[in-house]
């Protein structure tokens, strides 16, 4: 069955994951009363939201599979004009494309939905028929408007030229890997600044939740309602604290902590993800038959401790001819990182499978990957993921400023080294970041209630379900809907929780929420 996530997985082989994410910015009172957010919405500004939009077919060619899916189920796609810099609004400006699946049941039509699968830098504009197929009843009732975030995807993309698709490695097992990363991590800064300087200023999660308003202008929509995953929640909450009173039903799935956003998003999700690696190993080691990594969970554990001890001696050979990688120390550990925030036996098996073609390279025999595995080596590793990648590090190092000095990253490192051997040099690696230009703007702080339907699961590596309470705490019209027992990162209609996907349909249909919390219990657990 094909799920939101497998098709998200497509267009970002690092999920917000983050490339996620950071560390804290004090949320108990307004940046500067938000005063460039909803008041910006002067006379500068009304031609763009006043504007007329251009509908036409989707497909831009014989070779534009996701817009031939696009036109077959029946939605058109439209170029938004938005100005660079919404402080000089008579400026340059860039386009903001999207897709509108129009509601069939207009008799009982709600009103516009926009959806944003997370990243940051993940394009939308292809999902609107699979959120359709999620929302079940509910989604014939909306507009479902996918967007392509500025300089994601069809929106004015944004290049920056890099070697490779992510900024999310390891520093390894010593000193030497680490000391390779901060020299890495630098060329990627240096190139983003040499090829789009001019617009890197500007590339912030701020400036796409006003774009969010002008496409809602250009609608002629009094409000929005608004879905949101992982990287998106963040998105959706700067959006209702900057145009309060332009939303109508939020639905936050996985949501980020507000206040510890920053460009080291993936610090302090290591108990998480440790959890579920141990969870994972237990799975494959009662099948051993199959993958040959142990026969108890220990057994596999100490497969991967192996495979990274000898990738730091020597890289693995993975793939033969051109579809040749070679991994480090350094790039093992990102490809179990991001193999592991999903537990149903696909993502498990997925992820079994490309350790079991790690353990064959480590013992020094042919290891050939599977056509899947290949095609994420290369989206990690060669500069055909390079636009996601680029972006990604764009909007995290355009929102907030991480600390500069390489030395603390590396104390960060060896801290976290001990208790989290495979995960911590990854989480509290250097990235990019450190060498970006500080932002031009303050974070978005919380000072709005928002009535919100939070969606969190207890064990999610990648947003840790702390982060879903610390928001619930500070929008004290909010529910939340916790799904217990399950490691999984984004749960609304693609984990097949009923639960939950029933309780998410019901609001959006009503625009009701729930009377109290509810908690749901993962199915066959």
């Amino acid at each position: 069955m094909t799920t939101l996530r497998a098709t998200t997985r497509r267009a970002s082989a690092v999920g917000l994951a983050l490339t996620a994410c950071l560390s804290a910015v004090p949320t108990a009172v307004a940046a500067a009363a938000d005063r460039d957010g909803g008041a910006a919405a002067g006379p500068a500004l009304d031609r763009y939201h006043h504007q007329r939009l251009d509908w036409h077919g989707c497909a831009t060619g014989p070779d534009d599979t996701a817009g031939r899916d696009l036109d077959q189920a029946g939605a058109q796609c439209a170029d938004v004009t938005v100005p660079l810099d919404y402080s000089a609004p008579r400026g340059r400006t860039i386009n903001v494309a999207i897709s509108r699946l129009k509601a069939t049941d207009t008799r009982h039509r709600i009103g516009t939905l926009l959806f944003n699968p997370g990243g940051p830098g993940s394009s939308a504009i292809g999902l609107s028929p699979l959120i359709r197929t999620v929302m079940k009843d509910a989604g014939a009732r909306y507009d479902i408007i996918g967007m392509d975030p500025r300089f994601v995807g069809r929106s004015t993309p944004l290049d920056c030229g890099w070697p490779v698709g992510t900024s999310l490695f390891s520093a390894g097992t010593g000193r030497a890997g680490f000391d390779r990363q901060v020299t890495l991590q630098k060329s990627l800064a240096d190139k983003c600044r040499a090829t789009n300087a001019s617009v890197l200023p500007h590339v912030t999660t701020r400036n796409t939740a006003r774009d969010m308003d002008v496409i809602r202008g250009a609608l002629g929509e009094r409000k929005i309602s608004y879905l949101g995953i992982s990287y998106g929640t963040y998105l959706g909450t700067v959006y209702t604290q900057m145009f309060p009173g332009r939303y109508d039903r939020v639905v936050l799935d996985g949501a980020l902590d507000p206040g510890r956003y920053n460009p080291r998003l993936m610090r302090g999700v290591e108990r998480e993800n440790d959890r579920a690696l141990a969870d994972w190993a237990a799975w494959a080691a009662r099948r051993h038959s199959t993958y040959g990594l142990g026969r108890t969970g220990e057994q596999v554990l100490g497969t991967i401790d192996r495979v990274i001890e000898a990738s730091a001696r020597r890289p693995l050979t993975v793939g033969t001819g051109a579809e040749t990688f070679r991994l480090d120390d350094t790039l093992v550990p990102s490809v179990i990182f991001m193999g592991d925030p999903d537990d149903t036996d696909e993502a498990r098996a997925i992820l079994a499978e490309q350790v079991s073609v790690l353990a064959e390279a480590a013992k020094g025999r042919p290891a050939r990957p599977s056509p899947q595995f290949a095609a994420a080596l290369r989206s990690m590793l060669t500069s055909e993921g390079a636009q996601v990648g680029g972006v990604q590090s764009a909007i995290l190092c355009g929102d907030v400023a991480a600390p500069r000095d390489p030395e603390r990253y590396w104390r960060d490192i060896e801290r976290s080294r001990a208790a989290h051997p495979v995960v911590g040099p990854l989480t509290n690696n250097i990235g990019p970041c450190a060498f970006w230009d500080r932002p031009r703007e303050e974070p978005t702080r919380v000072r709005h209630d928002v009535p919100s339907l939070i969606v969190a699961a207890t064990g999610d590596p990648r947003t840790p379900y702390t982060g879903s309470v610390a928001l619930h705490t500070m929008l004290p019209s909010s529910k939340l809907i916790t799904l217990k027992g399950a490691n999984r990162h984004a749960v609304y209609g693609q984990y097949g929780n009923t639960c939950v996907d029933d309780n998410v349909n019901r609001y959006l249909v009503t625009g009701k929420l729930p009377a109290h919390d509810r908690t749901c219990v993962k199915q066959g657990a």
